[in-house]
């Protein structure tokens, strides 16, 4: 969740001020309001989600603390390929997330036999992302999806009409589960080189390698 910090600022001869931060994460969010509140010079600190909900600083502790425990902070890289010749696709997603405190990352390929097209193996990839999304245990939470596919990524924002009947069936079976898991979807378009993790899983699935992995990811240290 990214959460916009808002908070009265008032100077040792009681003028006072508002000010508004950009949008961050709500754990940077948290950190940095308590960070704030030891000027000694702020007054009523809040936060605002994307609905426009505010927050208090104990309401906010309270979610960072029952979330920790739950897979968060998470961007999903997929991507489709389609061999015209054998109708086969290739499908591949890598997920990023944080739980417990420690980096994750899945990696999950698969391959399938009869969709028409390119569109429907980059919405099959989509698909996969979020049924591996649902084997962690992912519910009520927001989640960025990153394609390089216009197609995908327009048409699911809603900035494209959805007019092929295959692909508005594909559109409409993806937005009916994420609402039942209470995903908010983010999706952001990306050229092939920034998505070329996915791409090589989605490559490697046409050719029969299948992978399936989860690793906890080590930070690096200055």
């Amino acid at each position: 969740m990214n959460l916009i910090i808002e908070w009265i600022y008032k100077t040792s001869r009681g003028v006072e001020t508002v000010f508004r931060s950009e949008e961050i994460s709500a754990e940077k969010a948290y950190k940095i309001a308590l960070d704030i509140e030891k000027t000694g010079r702020v007054k009523n600190i809040t936060f605002i989600d994307q609905f426009d909900s505010s927050w208090t600083m104990k309401e906010l502790k309270r979610y960072l603390t029952e979330v920790e425990g739950e897979p968060h902070n998470i961007t999903v890289y997929f991507d489709g390929g389609y061999d015209r010749e054998t109708t086969i696709s290739g499908l591949g997603c890598a997920i990023y997330f944080e739980q417990n405190g420690k980096p994750f990352r899945v990696r999950k390929n698969a391959q399938t036999v009869g969709l028409k097209s390119n569109n429907e193996s980059e919405y099959a990839a989509l698909q996969l992302s979020i049924t591996e999304l649902e084997l962690l245990n992912v519910k009520n939470t927001n989640v960025r999806f990153i394609g390089d596919s216009q197609v995908v990524i327009n048409q699911m924002s809603g900035e494209w009409a959805v007019l092929e009947p295959e692909l508005m069936s594909w559109a409409d079976r993806i937005d009916n589960k994420l609402k039942e898991l209470g995903i908010q979807a983010e999706y952001e378009h990306v050229s092939r080189k920034l998505n070329v993790e996915a791409d090589r899983l989605a490559t490697q699935a046409i050719h029969g390698i299948e992978i399936i992995a989860q690793i906890e990811l080590i930070l690096e240290h200055d």
